[in-house]
Formats: structure tokens, sequence, C-alpha cells
């Protein structure tokens, strides 16, 4: 991502202070003017390399949600198998990193990546009784929840796995970097010793 691109995320956060809505409604104008100034690829380039990365094109018969952002909205949406949206358009639309990637369009709408509601958006696990939650990111910025703010409350048995202080160096600043994705792998890899047993307690009891 760009410093220029980083500004502009800033400006979006000091500009919506308790006004989450709002903050995704500059942010997605932010996705959108990056399209029109052929800052990102075109959104089919970005569809076509996503769709070589799915194993299937097809939703599985598990629950499976994945979120995007109205981009000009900011409403929230959750996708899965009875949205009627094919899983490319889902996918794609949930890393449609702003600024970085084009909205995706979904029922005639543009949608950015889910993330801009929430650093995982955890409480859509809310009434489960285990939930192990993934958080590369577990930290909330301006009007993002963090992961511990989306979890708090809940009555399920919980364990939050996020980078620990290797795999951050490993990630580096800048967490779109393909350079950056083996040396993360191993590093991931390297911290399940440590989170394997919180992870079995939460999910065997």
């Amino acid at each position: 991502m760009t410093r220029s691109a980083l500004l502009r995320y800033g400006l979006a956060v000091l500009r919506s202070r308790g006004d989450d809505v709002g903050f995704r409604r500059r942010i997605g104008a932010l996705a959108l003017a990056a399209e029109r100034a052929g800052l990102t690829p075109t959104e089919q380039e970005r569809l076509d390399v996503i769709g070589s990365r799915l194993v299937s094109r097809e939703w599985p018969d598990r629950d499976l949600r994945i979120t995007a952002v109205d981009a000009e909205t900011g409403e929230f949406r959750v996708l899965d198998r009875t949205s009627g949206v094919p899983l490319l358009q889902a996918v794609a639309a949930s890393c449609a990193v702003p600024g970085v990637y084009p909205p995706v369009t979904i029922d005639g709408r543009r949608h950015v990546d889910g993330g801009m509601r929430s650093a995982a958006n955890a409480d859509l696990a809310d009434g489960y009784d285990r939930v192990v939650v993934l958080a590369p990111i577990p930290r909330g910025i301006g009007p993002l929840a963090s992961v511990d703010a989306r979890v708090t409350g809940m009555v399920a048995r919980v364990a939050v796995v996020s980078p620990d202080n290797a795999s951050r160096r490993a990630i580096g600043r800048n967490v779109l970097d393909p350079a950056a994705r083996a040396g993360s792998a191993r590093a991931g890899r390297a911290q399940t010793a440590g989170t394997a047993a919180e992870v079995t307690e939460v999910w065997q009891g």
C-alpha cells in the first residue's frame, strides 16, 4: 500500500471518530477513486486471480459466511450460500482492500473488504459454544472494532490466535507484501507449538 493511500486511510479515521458507517463510506469512496485513477487492477483481472486460487467455485454445504461492505453506503453484508451471490464474487469482495484492489460488483453494487467493519468480525460467531478466532490483525484502528471488543461478552469458550512477536517481524509493516509470504508461513508454523494447547482446550473442552 502506498504512503498516499495510508494517509487517506488516516484522514478517514480521524474524520470518522464514533461514526463507523461514515468511516466505511469514506473508505469506500477512497477505493472507488483509486480504481478510477487506475491505481488498482481491473475488477476482471482481480476476479481472474481469485478464481485461479479457489479450489471450487461452489459454496460448500457447511455454514460459510463471507463479509463485505457496500462502497457507497457503508452497509455491512454477510454473504452465504443462500445469498444468491457466486462464491467467486463473495471471496473477491471480502479481499478487496480499498486503494489496493478494486471494489467488486455484487447485485449491481460495488463492495469492498468486510474487514473495514471490524478486524475480524468475530461477533458473527456469537451463539456458538466454541469459537476459535484466527486474527492476523487483531487490533482495531479508529472506528474498526478490535477482536477483543468483538468477543467480549460471548458466552462461548473463545481462543484468539494472532501473530506473536516473531510472526509480526516476519510479516513486516506491509501485510500485503508477497515477498513476506514464505517467512510469515514459517513463523506461523513455529508459533503453533505455543497455541495448540489453548486451541485444543477451547475446541475439545
